[in-house]
Protein backbone atom coordinates (compact mmCIF):
# COMPACT_ATOMS: atom_id res chain seq x y z
CA UNK A 1 0.00 0.00 0.00
CA UNK A 2 1.24 3.50 -0.84
CA UNK A 3 0.21 6.97 0.33
CA UNK A 4 -2.17 7.56 -2.57
CA UNK A 5 -4.02 4.31 -1.85
CA UNK A 6 -4.36 5.21 1.82
CA UNK A 7 -5.66 8.69 0.95
CA UNK A 8 -8.17 7.15 -1.45
CA UNK A 9 -9.50 4.79 1.24
CA UNK A 10 -9.81 7.58 3.83
CA UNK A 11 -11.48 9.92 1.32
CA UNK A 12 -14.07 7.26 0.43
CA UNK A 13 -14.86 6.73 4.13
CA UNK A 14 -15.21 10.48 4.65
CA UNK A 15 -17.56 10.84 1.68
CA UNK A 16 -19.61 7.78 2.63
CA UNK A 17 -18.56 5.72 -0.39
CA UNK A 18 -16.89 3.07 1.80
CA UNK A 19 -18.06 1.78 5.15
CA UNK A 20 -15.73 1.50 8.13
CA UNK A 21 -15.67 -2.31 8.14
CA UNK A 22 -14.52 -2.49 4.52
CA UNK A 23 -11.93 0.17 5.19
CA UNK A 24 -10.61 -1.84 8.12
CA UNK A 25 -10.42 -4.90 5.90
CA UNK A 26 -8.38 -2.93 3.35
CA UNK A 27 -6.04 -1.77 6.13
CA UNK A 28 -5.78 -5.07 7.99
CA UNK A 29 -2.20 -5.73 6.88
CA UNK A 30 -0.93 -2.35 8.06
CA UNK A 31 1.78 -2.17 9.29
CA UNK A 32 2.73 -5.70 8.18
CA UNK A 33 1.36 -9.13 7.39
CA UNK A 34 2.78 -12.10 9.26
CA UNK A 35 3.30 -15.19 7.10
CA UNK A 36 5.33 -16.84 9.88
CA UNK A 37 8.39 -17.27 7.65
CA UNK A 38 8.15 -13.64 6.49
CA UNK A 39 6.76 -10.35 7.80
CA UNK A 40 5.57 -8.46 4.71
CA UNK A 41 5.94 -4.72 5.25
CA UNK A 42 2.90 -3.30 3.46
CA UNK A 43 3.26 -0.08 5.46
CA UNK A 44 6.59 0.82 3.84
CA UNK A 45 5.04 2.61 0.88
CA UNK A 46 3.20 4.93 3.26
CA UNK A 47 6.29 5.61 5.38
CA UNK A 48 8.94 6.13 2.71
CA UNK A 49 7.09 6.39 -0.61
CA UNK A 50 8.41 3.14 -2.08
CA UNK A 51 6.99 -0.36 -1.57
CA UNK A 52 8.87 -3.22 0.04
CA UNK A 53 11.33 -4.95 -2.29
CA UNK A 54 11.93 -8.70 -2.13
CA UNK A 55 15.54 -9.88 -2.13
CA UNK A 56 15.14 -13.38 -3.58
CA UNK A 57 18.68 -14.75 -3.45
CA UNK A 58 19.03 -17.45 -0.79
CA UNK A 59 15.32 -17.78 -0.05
CA UNK A 60 13.67 -21.21 0.06
CA UNK A 61 11.59 -21.60 -3.10
CA UNK A 62 8.40 -22.38 -1.16
CA UNK A 63 8.89 -19.33 1.03
CA UNK A 64 9.47 -17.19 -2.05
CA UNK A 65 6.35 -18.55 -3.74
CA UNK A 66 4.32 -17.78 -0.62
CA UNK A 67 5.57 -14.19 -0.54
CA UNK A 68 4.90 -13.66 -4.25
CA UNK A 69 1.42 -15.19 -4.05
CA UNK A 70 0.47 -12.75 -1.30
CA UNK A 71 1.89 -9.77 -3.17
CA UNK A 72 0.13 -10.66 -6.41
CA UNK A 73 -3.11 -9.46 -4.80
CA UNK A 74 -1.62 -6.06 -3.96
CA UNK A 75 -2.19 -3.09 -6.25
CA UNK A 76 1.43 -2.00 -6.25
CA UNK A 77 4.55 -2.16 -8.36
CA UNK A 78 6.61 -4.68 -6.36
CA UNK A 79 10.18 -5.62 -7.25
CA UNK A 80 11.82 -8.99 -6.57
CA UNK A 81 15.58 -8.55 -7.03
CA UNK A 82 18.48 -10.93 -7.62
CA UNK A 83 16.23 -13.54 -9.18
CA UNK A 84 18.07 -16.02 -11.37
CA UNK A 85 16.49 -17.44 -14.53
CA UNK A 86 16.34 -20.84 -12.79
CA UNK A 87 14.33 -19.42 -9.89
CA UNK A 88 12.06 -17.51 -12.25
CA UNK A 89 11.23 -20.74 -14.09
CA UNK A 90 10.04 -22.16 -10.76
CA UNK A 91 7.75 -19.25 -9.89
CA UNK A 92 6.47 -17.97 -13.24
CA UNK A 93 3.34 -20.13 -13.03
CA UNK A 94 2.07 -18.09 -10.06
CA UNK A 95 0.63 -15.31 -12.21
CA UNK A 96 0.61 -13.79 -15.67
CA UNK A 97 0.78 -10.37 -14.05
CA UNK A 98 4.56 -10.43 -13.66
CA UNK A 99 7.42 -9.29 -15.91
CA UNK A 100 10.92 -10.76 -15.67
CA UNK A 101 14.03 -8.82 -16.70
CA UNK A 102 16.66 -11.50 -17.18
CA UNK A 103 19.77 -9.31 -17.47
CA UNK A 104 18.79 -7.21 -14.45
CA UNK A 105 17.60 -10.34 -12.60
CA UNK A 106 14.49 -8.45 -11.48
CA UNK A 107 10.91 -9.69 -11.41
CA UNK A 108 8.24 -6.99 -11.35
CA UNK A 109 4.99 -8.06 -9.69
CA UNK A 110 1.85 -6.15 -10.75
CA UNK A 111 3.75 -4.03 -13.32
CA UNK A 112 2.24 -0.61 -13.94
CA UNK A 113 2.65 2.07 -16.58
CA UNK A 114 3.80 4.76 -14.17
CA UNK A 115 4.39 8.35 -15.29
CA UNK A 116 8.12 8.94 -15.61
CA UNK A 117 9.84 12.17 -14.68
CA UNK A 118 13.28 13.70 -15.03
CA UNK A 119 16.33 11.93 -16.32
CA UNK A 120 18.96 9.67 -14.75
CA UNK A 121 22.01 8.52 -16.67
CA UNK A 122 23.23 4.98 -16.03
CA UNK A 123 26.80 4.64 -17.27
CA UNK A 124 29.12 1.62 -17.29
CA UNK A 125 32.85 1.23 -17.64
CA UNK A 126 32.54 -2.00 -19.61
CA UNK A 127 30.07 -4.40 -21.15
CA UNK A 128 30.61 -6.87 -18.32
CA UNK A 129 29.16 -4.27 -15.91
CA UNK A 130 25.81 -4.17 -17.73
CA UNK A 131 23.92 -6.66 -15.48
CA UNK A 132 24.52 -4.47 -12.41
CA UNK A 133 23.71 -1.34 -14.43
CA UNK A 134 20.48 -2.90 -15.68
CA UNK A 135 19.48 -3.68 -12.09
CA UNK A 136 19.79 0.06 -11.40
CA UNK A 137 18.05 1.08 -14.63
CA UNK A 138 15.07 -1.28 -14.26
CA UNK A 139 14.66 -0.18 -10.62
CA UNK A 140 14.63 3.46 -11.72
CA UNK A 141 12.09 2.85 -14.47
CA UNK A 142 9.79 0.84 -12.20
CA UNK A 143 9.83 3.72 -9.71
CA UNK A 144 8.87 6.30 -12.36
CA UNK A 145 12.13 7.76 -13.68
CA UNK A 146 13.33 8.33 -17.23
CA UNK A 147 16.63 6.55 -17.83
CA UNK A 148 19.33 6.99 -20.45
CA UNK A 149 21.78 4.11 -20.76
CA UNK A 150 25.41 4.69 -21.83
CA UNK A 151 27.40 1.48 -21.78
CA UNK A 152 31.10 0.62 -22.28
CA UNK A 153 32.65 4.08 -21.93
CA UNK A 154 35.38 3.28 -19.39
CA UNK A 155 38.70 5.03 -18.93
CA UNK A 156 40.63 2.59 -21.14
CA UNK A 157 39.07 4.52 -24.05
CA UNK A 158 38.15 7.84 -22.47
CA UNK A 159 37.20 9.36 -25.84
CA UNK A 160 34.12 7.11 -25.80
CA UNK A 161 32.88 8.87 -22.67
CA UNK A 162 33.57 12.36 -24.04
CA UNK A 163 31.62 11.59 -27.21
CA UNK A 164 28.57 10.65 -25.10
CA UNK A 165 28.54 13.62 -22.73
CA UNK A 166 25.63 15.24 -24.58
CA UNK A 167 23.46 12.24 -23.63
CA UNK A 168 24.55 12.50 -20.00
CA UNK A 169 24.01 16.26 -19.63
CA UNK A 170 20.65 17.28 -18.25
CA UNK A 171 20.49 14.33 -15.85
CA UNK A 172 19.42 14.92 -12.25
CA UNK A 173 22.09 12.45 -11.18
CA UNK A 174 24.33 9.75 -12.62
CA UNK A 175 24.77 6.10 -11.70
CA UNK A 176 28.34 5.12 -12.62
CA UNK A 177 28.97 1.37 -12.67
CA UNK A 178 32.51 0.03 -13.01
CA UNK A 179 34.74 -2.87 -12.07
CA UNK A 180 38.51 -3.34 -12.57
CA UNK A 181 40.11 -0.27 -10.93
CA UNK A 182 36.77 1.59 -10.70
CA UNK A 183 37.96 4.96 -12.01
CA UNK A 184 34.88 5.92 -14.04
CA UNK A 185 32.91 7.69 -11.25
CA UNK A 186 35.88 9.97 -10.44
CA UNK A 187 36.20 11.01 -14.07
CA UNK A 188 32.47 11.67 -14.36
CA UNK A 189 32.32 13.65 -11.13
CA UNK A 190 34.98 15.98 -12.50
CA UNK A 191 32.85 16.74 -15.55
CA UNK A 192 29.27 17.21 -14.24
CA UNK A 193 27.38 19.39 -11.76
CA UNK A 194 25.08 16.67 -10.35
CA UNK A 195 25.56 13.84 -7.83
CA UNK A 196 27.35 10.71 -9.01
CA UNK A 197 26.38 7.40 -7.40
CA UNK A 198 29.31 5.02 -7.76
CA UNK A 199 28.68 1.29 -8.04
CA UNK A 200 31.73 -0.99 -7.83
CA UNK A 201 31.30 -4.34 -9.54
CA UNK A 202 33.03 -7.65 -8.96
CA UNK A 203 34.33 -7.61 -12.55
CA UNK A 204 38.12 -7.89 -12.72
CA UNK A 205 41.19 -10.07 -12.36
CA UNK A 206 42.49 -11.57 -9.11
CA UNK A 207 43.81 -8.43 -7.44
CA UNK A 208 40.41 -6.85 -7.97
CA UNK A 209 39.40 -9.06 -5.02
CA UNK A 210 35.85 -9.48 -6.36
CA UNK A 211 35.19 -5.76 -6.43
CA UNK A 212 37.06 -4.67 -3.31
CA UNK A 213 39.70 -2.73 -5.24
CA UNK A 214 37.02 -0.86 -7.21
CA UNK A 215 35.15 -0.14 -3.98
CA UNK A 216 38.27 1.31 -2.31
CA UNK A 217 39.07 3.43 -5.38
CA UNK A 218 35.58 4.92 -5.33
CA UNK A 219 35.67 5.55 -1.58
CA UNK A 220 39.03 7.31 -1.97
CA UNK A 221 38.05 9.43 -4.96
CA UNK A 222 39.50 12.94 -5.00
CA UNK A 223 36.49 14.19 -6.97
CA UNK A 224 33.70 15.69 -4.87
CA UNK A 225 30.04 14.85 -5.33
CA UNK A 226 30.39 11.06 -5.25
CA UNK A 227 28.49 8.65 -3.03
CA UNK A 228 29.30 4.93 -3.07
CA UNK A 229 27.08 1.88 -2.66
CA UNK A 230 28.17 -1.68 -1.98
CA UNK A 231 29.72 -4.02 -4.53
CA UNK A 232 27.27 -5.03 -7.29
CA UNK A 233 24.44 -3.14 -5.57
CA UNK A 234 22.65 -1.83 -8.64
CA UNK A 235 19.31 -1.83 -6.84
CA UNK A 236 20.63 0.38 -4.03
CA UNK A 237 22.06 2.84 -6.54
CA UNK A 238 18.82 2.94 -8.51
CA UNK A 239 16.80 3.53 -5.35
CA UNK A 240 18.98 6.47 -4.23
CA UNK A 241 19.03 7.92 -7.75
CA UNK A 242 15.22 7.78 -7.85
CA UNK A 243 14.99 9.69 -4.56
CA UNK A 244 17.37 12.36 -5.89
CA UNK A 245 15.64 12.67 -9.27
CA UNK A 246 12.14 12.84 -7.83
CA UNK A 247 13.34 15.25 -5.16
CA UNK A 248 14.11 17.80 -7.85
CA UNK A 249 10.47 17.70 -8.98
CA UNK A 250 8.95 17.76 -5.49
CA UNK A 251 11.02 20.82 -4.66
CA UNK A 252 10.37 22.55 -7.98
CA UNK A 253 13.95 22.22 -9.18
CA UNK A 254 13.54 20.86 -12.69
CA UNK A 255 16.73 20.54 -14.71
Amino acid sequence: MDRNTLKEILTKVKEGELDVEKALDALKDVPFKDLDFAKLDYHRGIRVGYPEVIFTEGKDINHLRGILLDMINRDANVLATRMSKEVYERVKDISKNMVYHEIARILIVNPKDVEKVGKVAVVTGGTADIPVAEEAAVTLEAFGNNVVRIFDVGVAGIHRLFSNMDKIKGSSCIVAVAGMEGALPSVLAGLVDVPVIAVPTSVGYGANFKGLSALLTMLNSCAAGISVVNIDNGFGAGYIASMINKGFFRNGVVK
